[in-house]
């Protein structure tokens, strides 16, 4: 199939070769052909080498994957009217062809598939079938996640700043004969906040806890200083276990060294041995600590009071990502772990989707 998308690019008019055609063969090896997505990108990345030729490559994607009409192969297609393609996660929106615009089956198809693409950032991580997880999965690896920082102490070299550089300054002197030059400056150095991610992979989070952990290990890879600890009735670190390249390994080893995976649930215990042996080393010292659950403990709500207000006292800011709470900004903690962890909470959000773990990590920027 792709050898011949491949020589219907080249009766389009594209230099598409054999080795370009095996080379989109060997990107899609590692990719998922199933995925609209990845067929696209890879095939527009290898198979077009001039701007020119995007259009021409839309529209024979639509045509060969999409089911379009066909258009006679000799020589080169029409030029087509200026107008940006759009590319929706999974769905892809080509420029028109006549300008009359699409036909009524183009229009159904293309439509139903973006239309899809929307639903499943909103669609429930516990009410999708397995193969709208599986796209989720690779919808979430694209979410753009920015650490939070904050201004350390130490000072550096700057155009403008609210301390003033004498030892430059009198250096810069030297050559002018003792004469000043100018004010030279130093300012604050911004630095990286460590984030701490602790994931619930009880059975009542069984919905949710991979979806949890594909968004820690995006959050791994976008920052050096993050922490991921899973628990269920103990604590697990598994930062080591994300530190790999392909995604599905990393999930792999981080699911066999928690031993605890869909049990029971003991917050307060959890978080307890979270603060007494590495929370006082300075993992939590000034970071964003988000504790993933939905408030379901079986443990002492003294034990789970009592590490809520130390782990306050340690970090800058708890985030509590609850699946229940949904789209519902009335949401009141009913669970009595909830109730128990609301006075220390300083944010409480929903993580029930893909839209919500977008919106959280657009939101962990501004927690500076």
């Amino acid at each position: 199939m792709l050898v011949a998308f491949g020589r219907e690019l080249r009766g389009a008019g594209l230099g598409v070769g054999t080795g370009d055609a095996v080379t989109y063969a060997a990107a899609l090896s590692r990719l998922d052909p199933a995925d609209l997505t990845d067929l696209y990108w890879a095939g527009r990345v290898v198979l077009v080498s001039r701007p020119d030729d995007i259009a021409t490559y839309d529209q024979v994607f639509a045509r060969f994957y999409l089911g379009e009409p066909a258009m006679p192969r000799a020589g080169r297609p029409p030029a087509m009217p200026p107008r940006a393609s759009t590319w929706s996660e999974s769905a892809l929106v080509v420029p028109d062809a006549d300008p009359a615009g699409p036909g009524p089956g183009e229009q159904a198809l293309l439509g139903l598939l973006a239309s899809d693409a929307e639903v499943l950032r909103h669609k429930e991580f516990a009410a999708c079938t397995p193969d709208e997880l599986a796209a989720v999965r690779r919808m979430m690896a694209r979410i753009a996640l920015t650490p939070p920082r904050r201004r350390s102490r130490r000072t550096q070299r700057a155009r403008r700043g609210a301390v003033v550089d004498l030892r430059r300054m009198i250096r810069d002197s030297l050559r002018t004969q003792g004469d000043p030059a100018g004010l030279r400056w130093r300012d604050r150095k911004v630095r990286l906040r460590p984030l701490i991610l602790i994931l619930d992979v009880s059975g009542s989070m069984a919905d949710y806890s991979r979806h949890l952990l594909q968004f820690a290990y995006s959050a791994r890879r976008a920052a050096a200083r993050v922490e991921v600890f899973c628990f269920g009735t103990r604590l697990t670190r598994i930062t080591g276990e994300l530190n790999r390249r392909r995604p599905d390994d990393a999930l792999e080893r981080a699911a066999a060294s928690v031993v605890d995976w869909a049990g029971g649930t003991r917050i307060g215990e959890s978080l307890r041995t979270f603060v007494t042996e590495w929370g006082r080393r300075g993992i939590a010292r000034g970071g964003i600590v988000v504790i993933c659950s939905d408030g379901l403990d079986r443990g002492d709500p003294a034990v789970l009071d009592a590490a809520m207000e130390r782990l306050a006292r340690l970090s800058h800011r708890i985030v509590w990502v609850n699946p229940h709470v949904g789209g519902d900004p009335g949401f009141r903690p009913s669970t009595l772990g909830m109730m128990i962890a609301a006075p220390h909470t300083d944010l409480l959000v929903s993580g029930h989707d893909l839209d919500s773990l977008a919106e959280l990590a657009a939101l962990l920027p501004a927690l500076n």
